[in-house]
């Protein structure tokens, strides 16, 4: 047995260990699905680089080593200065290790505007709307890493947003994986649902601490219903050992506005998946992406906008810069349903190499049923351009500010979408701090 099949016996052991835990005394509906995954996950175990959709990825390394899941920290307030979002306010919800850690964490807003449990209490507490939107758009049928996550789904945060509320406060997810000790693992499953004519400002933040190796599976469900507006941040600040498969899979109803905004700073391997599906007429989306890897980091962004409704928008613009022996990938698909007439898609995604080491796999992809519809997808890798940089030596800039301000520049773009002022200011100087190094 290899260590791949090892860490795959590992998590069947697992499951089967902690099944009644998570299941209870009733066999629930919730928990019948967490089964049907196990299953799926057994059949199709981890991907390999001759699965299409993992071309560029290879996750070798990654199942070739040994976690602690959910594994015990003593991570403080005394850590939580340390690595806190200078000037955050809102509902902020630590995670350490995936397990929610309610001392450290902060919820207010009223109760009338928002619904926040966790996972595992939302299955008590809530199981008919649970029950009605888990695991509904999520693919865990074809996703090995969702299936995975949806077997384990117990960790992780449930918000309801009512219909006719503006939830005035962001609501913010902070994923601590605590690696001081020892290689550690989490799969938090968070499950959205956002109601008629409300708007929310949602925030996933993850960050890794230590020198031992994080592996985090993360699987977040939108459902925003009707004439709602989302905004949703992704910021990644992880260490060069920390391994992260996120998905996020996003149902839309009509005339409702979903915007997220993907930062990736650091990370020893990451792969995220974006999914939004249109179901709606007069919906639009905005994804907006930005990752900057050095060193041997490794960034892989998919998204796909399924277009299911006629009258509906989507728009897309996702920019790299890569240095040293960086890896970036990009992997953007449009479907237009046949159904869809009247549909504007527009796709673009821009990348600077540094190195001439460094380099970008992109793979645009557009597929079409329609006839009445304005579609565009394009992507562009390059280096900065050298008459910027001596117009900018000409005026006795050196060359190593121009470029980094030139970078800075070309990076600008995507941080300007950024809403929340204190995240926004936390990722400037994250982005600064990146372009200068090395």
């Amino acid at each position: 047995m290899d260590n791949k099949d090892s860490l795959k016996a590992q998590l069947i052991s697992d499951f089967q260990t902690i099944e009644g835990r998570m299941n209870g005394a009733a066999k629930s509906a919730v928990h019948q699905v967490r089964q049907e995954a196990l299953k799926t996950f057994e059949t199709l175990g981890f991907p390999t680089i001759k699965h299409e959709e993992w071309k560029y990825s290879n996750v070798k390394n990654l199942v070739n080593q040994a976690f602690e899941f959910n594994a015990a920290s003593d991570f403080s307030a005394q850590d939580v200065a340390e690595s806190s979002i200078p000037n955050l306010e809102g509902n902020i919800l630590y995670f350490v290790n995936g397990v929610y850690n309610a001392e450290l964490s902060s919820i207010v807003s009223p109760a009338s505007e928002l619904q926040i449990l966790t996972f595992s209490d939302a299955i008590k507490q809530e199981p008919a709307l649970v029950e009605k939107y888990f695991n509904q758009y999520a693919d865990s049928k074809n996703n090995a890493f969702t299936a995975l996550n949806t077997a384990f789904a117990h960790n992780g945060i449930f918000v309801h947003v009512p219909a006719n509320k503006v939830v005035t406060q962001p609501v913010i997810l902070r994923f601590i994986a605590d690696a001081r000790k020892v290689n550690v693992a989490s799969q938090p499953r968070n499950l959205i649902v956002v109601g008629k004519r409300s708007e929310v400002q949602i925030a996933e933040a993850f960050r890794s601490l230590g020198e031992n190796a994080s592996f985090t599976n993360a699987v977040t469900e939108f459902f925003i219903e009707e004439e709602a507006n989302v905004h949703y941040y992704k910021v990644q600040n992880e260490s060069d050992k920390a391994y992260h498969i996120g998905t996020t899979s996003v149902l839309q109803a009509g005339k409702s506005v979903f915007t997220a905004n993907t930062v990736t700073a650091n990370g020893g391997f990451v792969r995220n998946n974006l999914n939004i599906k249109i179901d709606g007429e007069y919906a639009e989306a905005n994804m907006f992406g930005l990752y900057i890897p050095n060193k041997k980091q490794h960034i892989d962004n998919h998204t796909a906008v399924d277009h299911a409704k006629p009258n509906s928008e989507s728009n897309e613009l996702y920019k790299g810069i890569l240095k040293d022996n960086s890896v970036g990938v990009f992997n953007g698909k449009i479907f237009v349903r046949e159904d869809a007439q009247k549909t504007n898609a527009f796709q673009s995604c821009k990348n600077v190499l540094m190195s001439e080491n460094a380099s970008m796999n992109t793979k645009p992809q557009l597929e079409i049923w329609a006839d009445d519809v304005k579609c565009s997808h394009g992507t562009t890798t390059g280096q900065l351009n050298e008459d910027a940089l001596f117009y900018m030596q000409a005026r006795g800039i050196s060359k190593e500010s121009a470029r980094a301000l030139l970078m800075l520049a070309f990076a600008q773009e995507v941080i300007d979408k950024m809403k929340i002022p204190a995240i926004k200011e936390y990722l400037q100087e994250l982005v600064v701090d990146k372009i200068y190094q090395g």
